[in-house]
């Protein structure tokens, strides 16, 4: 899943620390979403959007991973 967190969360002028801090997880949870190293749960989904000003499939985007396929 690839998501648009860091592009939105720097437009809003957002450390890491401050998106963890309004969805009550820990900035390194932010920075393994932000790199596609973990993939947040529905409700999280759903606070970082509400935080980012937008919508979840605005935020997210599914992309098959090759052994998927």
């Amino acid at each position: 899943m690839r998501n648009s967190i860091a592009v939105r969360r720097k437009r809003l002028k957002l450390s890491q620390a401050e998106i963890a801090e309004l969805t009550k997880v820990t900035r390194q949870t932010v920075n393994a979403i932000e790199n596609n190293k973990y993939d947040p749960s529905l409700t999280l989904a759903f606070k970082l959007a509400d935080v980012l000003n937008t919508t979840v499939d605005t935020l997210f985007s599914y992309q098959a991973k090759e052994d998927e396929e």
